[in-house]
């Protein structure tokens, strides 16, 4: 029964971070990064984590690619190794690929058709998508 296990293992996907992770790199991402104690204080005003608990993952992103880290005195200070914009890119792609059959239209149509996008933010989509194809609304 290990083989499925093993398996399971080997096609998780250490592109994207995981639920915890993201929470975490979103931390390192408006702050620039810290180390363990000044991440864990950011991540602290929200829910009550374990130092240890936090340099683990911090350990566990550094070894995935998504964190940099240096010594300083005694302490490691993590940053980010990849910029959010490039982490978004690669989320929206992953989604598009399996949820939406590498169609992005079908993404955007079924973003457009969610009740809570309020007319204002469709205004911005349609503003954002005449930059893209160079059309000033004439």
């Amino acid at each position: 029964m290990n083989r499925t296990s093993d398996d399971m293992r080997k096609k998780q996907d250490n592109s994207l971070l995981t639920e915890v992770e993201l929470e975490f790199m979103t931390v390192v991402w408006a702050t620039g990064g810290g180390t363990v104690r000044e991440i864990l204080a950011v991540l602290n005003q929200a829910q009550e984590r374990a130092y240890t608990s936090v340099a683990t993952v911090l350990k566990i992103m550094e070894q995935k690619g998504f964190l940099t880290s240096e010594r300083a005195d005694r302490s490691l200070i993590y940053r980010p190794a990849i910029p959010k914009a490039e982490y978004q890119k690669t989320s929206l792609k992953n989604l598009s690929s399996k949820l939406f059959n590498d169609t992005p239209a079908a993404l955007v149509a079924r973003l457009v058709d969610d009740e809570e996008v309020t007319d204002d933010m469709l205004v911005e989509m349609r503003a954002l998508l005449n930059e893209r194809l160079g059309d000033n609304g004439n």
